[in-house]
C-alpha cells in the first residue's frame, strides 16, 4: 500500500472512532447535550413549486438568500447577505441592476385597497446596501442609497434617487430626475446632469465587480491554495527583493520571466 492510500485509511478510521464518541456523548447528555444540526442554507431556494429564475452572467453571492418566485437578468447580482423572498407573491429584477448587501427585498400578498402588490426592480438600477425594499416599484436607471426604505405601492420613477436613510411610505411615487429624502422622504431638489451620469456609471461598475466576485467564487480548492502560496511568496519576496537578484517574476503566478545578464 501507498503511503497515501495508508494515511487515507488511517484517517478515515480516527474520523469515524470520533464520531461514534460524539455520538456516545451525546447519548450520555441527554437532552441537557447540544447536538449541532447540519447547515440548511440554499442560496437559491424552491417555494411552493416556484424556484428563482435566473439570466445570464449573474451573480449570487453565496451567502445570499433568493427564495421562490424571483426573476433576475442577465448581469443582474445579488450580494452577501440579501435576502429576496418572493414567497406570497413574485420579485422581479431586469438587467444590469445590482442588490447589495444586507438588502431585503419582499413582496405583499394584496394591500389595503386590494390590488396585487408584487416587487418590480428595472434595469440598471444600484439597491444601496441595507435597504428595504418591500411590494414596490422601482423603475430603470435609479439609485437607492444605503438604508433607504420603500413601501408598499410605492413607486420610483426613471432616473431618480432616494437618498440613504430615507423611507418612502406607502403608494407614494418619485417623480423622474428627481432626489428624495428624509422620513418620511420628500422632494430635496432636481437631480443634476452629471448625477444621472453617475447612476448609469454605478451599475456598470457593479456588474463589473460582480464578475470579479463571481469568478473568485467559483474557484476550486486547489486555486484557493495557490492563491495563498503567492501571497505567502509575494511577502517574503517583494518586488524590491528581486530586483537585486536581478530577476522579474509574473505578478500572478510568481514564475520567473525573465533574469539579468549580471547581477
Amino acid at each position: 500500500m501507498s503511503a497515501q492510500g495508508l494515511l487515507r485509511g488511517l484517517g478515515s478510521v480516527v474520523r469515524k472512532a470520533g464520531q461514534a464518541l460524539d455520538s456516545l456523548g451525546t447519548a450520555v447528555q441527554g437532552k441537557y447535550g447540544y447536538k449541532e444540526g447540519v447547515p440548511t442554507h440554499q442560496t437559491l431556494q424552491a417555494f411552493q413549486g416556484k424556484r428563482p429564475q435566473l439570466g445570464s452572467n449573474t451573480f449570487v453571492a453565496p451567502n445570499a438568500s433568493v427564495v421562490g418566485d424571483v426573476k433576475l437578468g442577465n448581469n443582474s447580482s445579488i450580494w452577501y447577505g440579501a435576502v429576496l423572498r418572493g414567497d406570497v407573491n413574485s420579485i422581479q429584477i431586469g438587467s444590469n441592476s445590482n442588490i447589495q448587501d444586507g438588502v431585503t427585498v419582499h413582496v405583499a400578498r394584496d394591500n389595503p385597497q386590494g390590488n396585487v402588490v408584487p416587487t418590480i426592480i428595472g434595469n440598471n438600477v444600484t439597491i444601496g446596501h441595507g435597504a428595504i425594499i418591500h411590494a414596490a416599484t422601482v423603475e430603470d436607471s435609479t439609485l437607492i442609497g444605503m438604508g433607504a426604505t420603500i413601501l408598499d405601492g410605492a413607486m420610483v420613477q426613471q432616473g431618480s434617487v432616494v437618498a440613504a436613510g430615507a423611507v418612502v411610505t406607502p403608494g407614494k411615487t418619485v417623480p423622474s430626475g428627481e432626489v428624495w429624502a428624509g422620513s418620511p422622504a420628500k422632494l430635496l431638489r432636481k437631480l443634476e446632469e452629471e448625477e444621472m451620469g453617475f447612476i448609469a456609471q454605478a451599475a456598470n461598475d457593479y456588474a463589473a465587480l460582480a464578475a470579479v466576485h463571481a469568478a473568485e467564487n467559483a474557484k476550486t480548492a486547489d486555486e484557493i491554495q495557490e492563491d495563498v502560496q503567492r501571497r505567502k511568496d509575494r511577502a517574503l519576496r517583494d518586488i524590491d527583493y528581486d530586483s537585486h537578484l536581478g530577476i522579474e517574476r509574473d505578478p500572478i503566478s510568481r514564475e520567473i520571466i525573465s533574469t539579468a545578464s549580471h547581477t
